[in-house]
């Protein structure tokens, strides 16, 4: 049963190859990708991502890819119009940061939403450009500020 099965694919693919239907196929005479190389479980997924273009980051649990997004809110933001649209952005952001928080699924990474008039007050900043900066260096303006905590030292209470 086995060498009639055998021979009836030989012989149709005999006859395909007859009929030329196995000339100028995408990737004739190029080598197999990967060939040579270790296995990888996912291969495919990888495969499909760059074919796609896609960001990898959809591979990511959800806190992880919220985590992310809180982290890029800065270049999102910065071609953003007004402050309207600033507002919306975090807007849309926090809720899906509640969402999650509501039903968390993933592992349990701290994500907290995010303070828009902290945004808003940067985006402004930011457009505000060089004058800003050179107010803030000049000595009868600086003792008017409020102290800031070093970074590391907000870190290390995170953990």
């Amino acid at each position: 049963m086995t060498e009639a099965w055998d021979a009836a694919v030989e012989a149709q693919i005999r006859g395909a190859v007859q009929r030329g239907e196995f000339d100028n196929l995408p990737g004739m005479g190029k080598p197999i990708p990967g060939r040579g190389m270790p296995y990888d479980e996912s291969w495919w997924i990888k495969s499909f991502l760059e074919r796609e273009k896609l960001p990898s980051d959809l591979l990511l649990p959800t806190p992880l890819q919220l985590r992310r997004r809180i982290e890029q809110v800065p270049d999102e933001i910065r071609g953003l119009p007004t402050e309207q649209s600033v507002r919306d952005f975090v807007g849309q952001l926090n809720t899906q940061i509640v969402a999650w928080l509501r039903n968390p699924e993933g592992p349990r990474v701290a994500v907290r939403p995010v303070n828009a008039d902290e945004v808003v007050r940067r985006w402004r900043a930011e457009r505000a450009g060089p004058e800003v900066t050179v107010a803030a260096t000049d000595p009868a303006v600086a003792p008017a500020r409020r102290a800031r905590r070093r970074w590391w030292l907000r870190w290390r209470r995170r953990g």
